[in-house]
């Protein structure tokens, strides 16, 4: 990164890595749920001086605050409130939005959201979707909940790169940075992860809710990309996402699983030509909430019925 910049959000300090800071174009690049702006990096040089790249390390992740009240602050409802101060502080009423997992899920909510849609002008989503994989979830709820404790640096490292080989990182350098950014050492000398381990009390304590009628309300251009061999967006949600977004740009990473890194110029080349396509002017009078409004619902009441049975967990 070029700098570093810390930004109060109540009573939490969040840190946000920042490529190209002179750069004439904005992207927000927000990570997945137990990573940080990092990993964002090899996405920033691929993608060029023309951009700015702004990645914030969540509250918990990273060089960001830990929360006293996981219970509170460590919950999409907060996240959302994080953003929305991030984007006033940088003074971004529109901007791009890119995100991995989590950080797709939350702009996914700004972008549905009646107060705050008009802050994102084109959604990307990593490896996510208003439908996950349960077992997917299960697996991501119980590594992620639990404390890590290392012997030795070695032994971090080794582990790294057994749970994240679905990210399709295929060189050394790029694990041993992976790994650097990934640690903390602990006070008895042992390591651990860079976050709090009470980051997957959110799988506890947040409301579930109908994300596919989140997804449907969108009206910025979308793109999602998916890992091949994705444990968490199954490849049978794309066509049913697509349904709700006729529109919907998608790309299919090969020999990758949740999520792809975006560190390669087969991944970031396709997220280049989508963020220079043009963004289309909103038909005048057309709701912009099509789960509640009457032209969605006449155009399309099977889907609508569908969206309000449906739920996150299931």
């Amino acid at each position: 990164m070029d700098t570093l910049e810390f930004v109060r959000v109540r009573e939490l300090e969040v840190a946000v890595r920042i490529w190209n800071p002179s750069a004439p174009r904005t992207l927000i690049a927000w990570h997945g749920l137990a990573r940080h702006g990092g990993d964002f990096s090899a996405l920033a040089r691929e993608l060029g001086s023309e951009w700015r790249i702004l990645a914030p390390d969540t509250p918990g992740r990273g060089l960001s605050s830990w929360s006293l009240f996981p219970a509170h602050d460590y919950l999409y409802s907060h996240y959302v409130t994080v953003a929305i101060a991030l984007l006033d502080h940088f003074k971004l009423d529109h901007v791009d939005w890119l995100g991995t997992s989590m950080g797709g899920l939350l702009g996914m909510l700004i972008a549905a959201d009646s107060e705050h849609s008009a802050r994102i002008s084109r959604l990307i989503l990593n490896d996510v979707g208003p439908e996950l994989n349960k077992q997917g979830l299960i697996a991501l709820s119980s590594y992620f909940g639990v404390t890590h404790r290392f012997s030795s640096f070695s032994e971090l490292h080794q582990e790294l790169t057994q749970h994240y080989a679905s990210f399709g990182i295929t060189k050394e350098s790029a694990w041993r940075e992976l790994a650097l950014n990934s640690a903390r050492r602990l006070p008895d000398g042992s390591w651990t992860y860079h976050f709090d381990p009470r980051i997957g009390e959110q799988f506890v304590h947040d409301t579930p809710r109908d994300t596919w009628a989140d997804w449907a309300s969108i009206r910025c251009p979308v793109m999602v990309i998916r890992g091949e061999e994705s444990t968490l967006l199954d490849a049978e949600t794309l066509p049913r996402m697509a349904e709700a977004q006729p529109t919907l740009v998608t790309l299919t990473v090969p020999n990758c699983g949740h999520a792809p890194m975006l560190d390669q110029s087969a991944q970031v080349d396709p997220i280049r030509r989508f963020l220079n396509h043009p963004v289309p002017h909103p038909i005048p009078g057309k709701s912009s909430q099509p789960g509640t409004g009457w032209h969605y619902i006449w155009q399309h009441p099977v889907q609508w019925l569908a969206h309000q049975w449906r739920r996150w967990w299931k």
